[in-house]
């Protein structure tokens, strides 16, 4: 079996966090568990997904509140937090707070863009100023800015019986060096690296003609479908050619991946049908963005070790943090987590945390 360049260092989980419309306190609570359980079996890093106007954590800022006073070790990411959504400074006071609270655990992950569906949301999102939101980049770099302890205002000092900063408050010094930047595309990869963020990779990522792709083994695919590890790759080379800190810029590689060693007959049917009804989308980029999906990996540990031992962007990485399948019940996922945590990731090379 082929071995990585980067040996695995952390190994992190990501989930959604569904619930019942009817009962949604259940499903919040489900996925506390699930965070402990990951500190138990003594994973580095647990994610939560954003999810607006669905069954899923519409405020992961408050779910890892409350994660935070259940666990002690964990790290605790968003992946990611679409910063449509958000003002800046009020988000800033938010994830200041959480990682005062949580002694420095927070890794928060954002990305840009229009919020989906924005011209069915703008005018309760921003009844005022749709016309006028800059959702590009300039929006995480002033989050950046204020996480980090730009000033906000000219005035601070005491006021009568007030006093005031003139800087976010809490401010927490080290959570400017834990803030990520969730990209698919060569211009994210360069631009989080140019602001000193780390990166996450995830199962999408954009095709595109450049000469960085280019010079990527298949990445366009010239004799078949794109090659999505080699465009991925790519993009953890353009992010860290960028960075200040080169090659020790962290970079977390993110894929649907399903360990069966422990399941069930029924589980692995229902694990492999689940990939098998995602592939179609794998084979070709789809729609105006030209997004390419990875394939969902299913099977037993030694399996997984070898595949994702093969793959170019997993080699370029020493922080996974691997996605839960949706929908599954939570038996599923307490099998597939304590099969990452014994298996997986002892098969890659990981060692869990004390």
């Amino acid at each position: 079996m082929p071995s990585t360049s980067r040996p695995l260092r952390k190994l992190g989980f990501l989930t959604i966090g569904l619930f019942d419309a009817a009962d949604p306190g259940r499903g919040h609570e489900s996925t506390l568990r699930l965070i402990e359980l990951g500190e138990r079996l003594g994973f580095d890093s647990a994610w939560v997904r954003h999810r607006h106007l669905q069954y899923g954590i519409s405020s992961p800022v408050a779910v890892l509140a409350a994660a935070s006073q259940r666990t002690r070790r964990i790290q605790l990411g968003t992946a990611v937090t679409p910063l449509g959504w958000e003002n800046p400074l009020r988000l800033a006071e938010d994830l200041a707070t959480v990682d005062v609270l949580s002694g420095g655990r927070l890794n928060p992950g954002v990305s840009v863009g229009p919020p989906t569906h924005f011209d069915q949301v703008k005018g309760a999102l921003y009844p005022d100023t749709a016309d006028a939101e800059d959702f590009g980049y300039e929006r995480v770099r002033r989050l950046l800015d204020l996480v980090r302890g730009k000033p906000v205002t000219d005035f601070s000092g005491a006021e009568g019986f007030e006093v005031y900063s003139d800087i976010v408050q809490p401010h927490s010094p080290g959570l400017g060096r834990r803030m990520w930047y969730g990209g698919g595309s060569l211009r994210s990869a360069r631009w989080a690296g140019e602001h000193g963020m780390n990166f996450l990779t995830s199962s999408v990522v954009k095709v595109e003609t450049t000469a960085a792709t280019a010079d990527a083994d298949g990445a366009e695919g010239a004799d078949g479908p794109p090659d999505f590890a080699a465009i991925q790759a790519a993009l953890i080379r353009e992010f860290r050619a960028h960075h200040p800190d080169g090659e020790a810029a962290r970079v977390s590689h993110g894929l649907v991946v399903i360990p069966t060693d422990s399941a069930s007959p029924a589980q692995r049917a229902k694990y492999a049908e689940y990939a098998a009804r995602r592939l179609p989308r794998t084979t070709a980029p789809q729609g105006p963005a030209r997004q390419l999906f990875a394939p969902d990996l299913v099977g037993t540990s030694a399996e997984l070790a070898e595949r994702l031992h093969a793959h170019a962007a997993f080699r370029e990485a020493d922080e996974v943090a691997f996605a839960l399948p949706f929908t599954f019940a939570y038996e599923d996922y307490v099998q597939i987590l304590t099969d990452m945590a014994t298996k997986l990731g002892p098969a890659l090379g990981w060692r869990p945390a004390g």
